[in-house]
């Protein structure tokens, strides 16, 4: 297979993944990953293998007036990029978060094998959170309890399935 072709192909995964999320399809957005994943960003930290799938299924079943949009789609036959903004009510407050995100991607085999997402967790935590956020959201004390309460989340979805 040509480096074109590897492109065009990595290029429409992401393409599919971003798809796959706006419907809210956690499972087509699993399928575009390894096995073997590793994804990591500001709220959940590292996540490898099943339960990276395993996170998207637990914030897909409970999105609440989501939308996704994507752009700036761009691979090669090793790696790519995206930009994505995430609109949703965040369960825990009630309020509405508009996430501006940066994702990076590495691709083997016509799969996902690593995904790191980017985005200021101070500017998520202010809309979150509201005035805790914005006094405090930047602290490593905030931004340690959001983590956790993410992980904690996620042990529980993964331990009720």
């Amino acid at each position: 297979m040509s480096d074109e072709e590897k492109r065009l192909i990595n290029n429409a995964l992401i393409t599919r993944f971003y798809e796959a999320f706006n419907r809210l399809d956690a499972e087509g957005m699993a399928a575009c990953y390894a096995e073997d994943v590793i994804f990591s960003d500001p709220v959940f930290g590292e996540l490898h293998g099943r339960q990276v799938g395993d996170m998207w299924r637990m914030l897909t079943s409970r999105a609440k007036e989501f939308s996704v949009t994507f752009d700036q789609v761009r691979a090669d036959e090793h790696s790519g990029a995206a930009h994505w903004v995430a609109t949703y009510l965040f369960s825990q407050t009630g309020r509405t978060v508009v996430n501006d995100i940066q994702a990076r991607f590495v691709f083997r085999h016509g799969k996902i094998i690593e995904h790191h997402d980017y985005f200021d967790l101070w500017r998520w935590s202010r809309q979150a959170l509201g005035t805790k956020g914005l006094l405090l959201g930047w602290t490593p004390l905030v931004k340690n309890a959001v983590r956790a309460q993410a992980q904690k989340g996620l042990k529980a979805f993964q331990a009720g399935r």
